[in-house]
């Protein structure tokens, strides 16, 4: 006997309160509303106006957002690996500890965005506003964010190992202790950017602005340096791309 797809969910909800929900696979409802824990696997929402909803914990994988509005909707443990948001409005947007592993991000805008401890593993960021956007903790290994504009935005403690920024703009960014070991940062603007305690080792930094920013203490171990600007840049005790350690109150010139 074929049973209903509405049917299904009330069989399921009328399980899962009976403690059974387990022992049945759980289906995408693409026609359900916005709420919490909603279930929109694989599901096409392209455009559609999500602005201040509360989909926190959502199961997005896999779903087309693309140009969506989701701004200041909350979105905190949501799973959106692999989801399409290009384009999309997210800015003012809470998406902490949100899983966004190998989203397609083009294009955007996540400003003033609450992304601490996010998952962006290998995400497509190209051309993505992130001004002020707080990605504190955040694991951004292998994304592509070359071209994204992260004026301002905080990178504390956030792992962007192998990570893509050509181009981009990091003016005013907080990136204290943040990794960026082997990182592309060619032709990257980090005019007044507070890098202290950062890992740069073996990072592509040819052309990049570095002028009036803080690199205390961090670490240039054979990094490509050609072409870069250092004018007023703090060096103090810095790890230069020749392993020599920077004598302290060094400002533009390792000595």
């Amino acid at each position: 006997m074929l049973i209903s797809p509405t049917r299904r969910r009330v069989v399921l909800l009328s399980l899962a309160l009976l403690g059974l929900g387990d022992m049945l696979p759980v289906e995408a409802a693409c026609e359900d509303p916005p709420a919490r824990r909603v279930n929109w696997l694989h599901c096409d929402k392209q455009g559609v106006d999500l602005h201040d909803a509360d989909l926190r914990e959502a199961v997005l994988t896999r779903a087309n957002l693309a140009h969506a509005r989701l701004n200041g909707a909350r979105l905190s443990g949501a799973d959106l690996g692999s989801a399409v948001l290009s384009g999309a409005d997210l800015s003012g947007a809470t998406l902490q500890g949100a899983r966004l592993v190998s989203a397609r991000l083009e294009g955007a805008i996540f400003t003033g965005a609450n992304m601490a401890g996010a998952r962006l593993e290998r995400a497509v960021l190209t051309g993505a506003m992130l001004r002020d956007a707080d990605l504190r903790g955040a694991a951004l290994y292998q994304a592509d964010l070359s071209g994204a504009d992260l004026s301002g935005a905080d990178l504390s403690r956030a792992n962007l190992a192998q990570a893509h920024l050509d181009a981009a703009r990091l003016v005013n960014a907080l990136l204290e202790e943040a990794v960026l070991s082997r990182a592309v940062l060619e032709d990257a603007v980090l005019s007044a950017a507070r890098l202290r305690g950062a890992r740069l080792d073996g990072a592509n930094l040819l052309g990049a602005d570095f002028r009036g920013a803080d690199l205390s203490q961090a670490t240039l171990a054979e990094a490509r340096l050609d072409g870069a600007h250092f004018d007023g840049a703090r060096l103090d005790s810095t790890i230069w791309n020749t392993r020599q350690r920077c004598q302290p109150g060094s400002v533009g010139v390792c000595r």
